[in-house]
C-alpha cells in the first residue's frame, strides 16, 4: 500500500493536469487548481509535471504512511506537521512507515499539493487521473477522499537523486490584494466604455460562492450595453464571465465546457494559481495585457521549470568513483548510512550501476 487517510480533511482529491480531448462530448477538464504548485511539487520529488497528487483545501487531511517515501508539499501553506512536528515546504522529505502527516489550517492561500516520488496507483480514466466531483468518475471513485481510505505508490521506495539539493523558496500566496493580469475578450465588445473601466479600475472581493468550477466576486457592478446573455459557446480555465447582475465569476478547473454569459476577459496562466489561492475576504484587481504579453510570461515560466527540473536532475561532473557519485547525487556521505527507501540505480558513462541502501552500509 502507500498512504492510508485518518480522516480526510475539508476536500482532498487526487488530481493531474486534466482530462483533455474531451470537452466537445461536455466532459470538464478537471485537474489541479493551482497549475504552478502541483507541477513544482511533482518535479522537486523527481516525477513528471503532469503526475497525479494530492490537492488539499483549507482544511487538510492526516494520513499514516504505509511504507516509505520522498514527499514534497507545495501551494498554500495549510502548516503541513509530520509526527506533529512543522514539515517543511518546497522541499523534498523521505518519510518512513508509520510517519503521520497532518495539517494545523490555512495560514497563506487556500489549496496545498502533496507530491509522493514515482506517483500514486490510479487508475486513468479518459487520459487522466484527476478527479471529476460531478460526474464521479477518475480518482479514488470519482469522489473526495475520507478516512479510511487508501492509496497505493505506482512505484513505491523510489528516492530522486541530489535530495538535499531538492528544495526551492516557497511562493508567498499571503497578500491580500492581489493583482491579476487579464486579456481582454472574446465579449469584451458587449460592454459598455464605463463597463470595461469599472471592470479594470475597481476592487472586487472573493465571496463564499467559491469552488471549484468558479470564484465568485463581490464589487462595482460592470455596465453591459444589452445585458449578459449571449449565444452558448464555449469556456476556458480563467475565463471572466459577467452575468446581467454584472458581477464577475471566474471559470476554474472545473467549469463548464461551454456557457451563455457573456465573458469580458481570460486571466492568464500564470496568474491563475493567484486566483486558486485566494480565500473568501481577499481582494482583486485586473489589469489588462496583451495576448503577446500573456505568452511570453508563460514561455518564461515554462523555462524557469525546466531549468529547475534540470538543475535537480544534473549528475556531478567526475565518474571516478561511481558508488562515490551515486553518494554525492543522494547527498549523503560515505561511511555508514542507512535510508530505508531502497535501492537506487543510476546509468554514469553507459553503465548501470545499483546501489541497494535499505539496510545498513559501512565504508561503502
Amino acid at each position: 500500500m502507500g498512504v492510508t487517510f485518518i480522516n480526510g480533511g475539508f476536500l482532498t482529491t487526487v488530481q493531474d493536469m486534466g482530462r483533455t480531448g474531451y470537452q466537445e462530448s461536455g466532459m470538464p477538464v478537471s485537474g489541479v487548481m493551482d497549475r504552478r504548485s502541483a507541477a513544482l511539487a511533482n518535479i522537486l520529488v523527481g516525477n513528471s509535471e503532469d503526475e497525479a497528487v494530492l490537492e488539499i483545501t483549507l482544511m487538510g487531511p492526516v494520513m499514516e504512511f504505509d511504507e516509505d517515501s520522498v514527499i514534497a508539499v507545495t501551494g498554500g501553506n495549510l502548516l503541513p506537521k509530520i509526527n506533529g512536528k512543522d514539515f517543511p515546504m518546497y522541499q523534498a522529505v523521505p518519510v518512513h512507515r508509520g510517519d503521520c502527516l497532518s495539517f494545523g489550517g490555512p495560514a497563506a492561500g487556500s489549496r496545498a499539493y502533496v507530491a509522493f516520488a514515482g506517483g500514486l496507483d490510479i487508475p486513468v480514466v479518459l487520459g487522466s487521473k484527476s478527479t471529476d466531483l460531478k460526474s464521479k468518475i477518475g480518482g479514488l471513485d470519482g469522489r473526495k477522499i475520507g478516512g479510511g481510505d487508501s492509496i497505493g505508490f505506482a512505484r513505491p521506495g523510489i528516492t530522486p537523486v541530489n535530495i538535499k539539493r531538492r528544495k526551492m523558496e516557497p511562493e508567498d500566496f499571503s497578500a491580500e490584494e492581489k493583482i491579476i493580469r487579464v486579456v481582454m475578450g472574446p465579449q469584451d465588445d458587449c460592454f459598455t466604455e464605463k463597463g470595461i473601466d469599472t471592470f479594470l479600475t475597481s476592487v472586487y472581493t472573493f465571496t463564499n460562492e467559491s469552488d471549484r468550477m468558479g470564484c465568485r466576486l463581490q464589487g462595482m457592478e460592470i455596465e453591459h450595453k444589452n445585458g449578459g446573455d449571449i449565444i452558448t459557446d464555449g469556456i476556458v480555465f480563467g475565463a471572466v464571465q459577467i452575468p446581467s447582475h454584472g458581477q464577475p465569476i471566474i471559470m476554474m478547473a472545473d467549469h463548464q465546457t461551454t456557457g451563455g454569459y457573456t465573458k469580458i476577459a481570460a486571466v492568464i496562466s500564470v496568474d491563475l494559481p493567484l486566483v486558486a489561492q485566494a480565500r473568501p475576504g481577499q481582494r482583486v484587481k485586473f489589469r489588462r495585457i496583451s495576448i503577446d504579453e500573456a505568452q511570453e510570461l508563460y514561455v518564461e515560466e515554462k523555462r524557469r521549470m525546466k531549468e529547475l527540473k534540470e538543475e535537480f536532475d544534473r549528475a556531478p561532473d567526475s565518474c571516478e568513483d561511481p558508488e562515490a557519485v551515486i553518494l554525492s547525487v543522494l547527498g549523503c556521505e560515505a561511511g555508514r548510512y542507512q535510508n530505508p527507501a531502497g535501492r537506487y540505480r543510476a546509468v554514469i558513462d553507459g553503465k548501470e550501476y545499483i546501489l541497494d541502501l535499505r539496510e545498513e552500509h559501512e565504508d561503502i
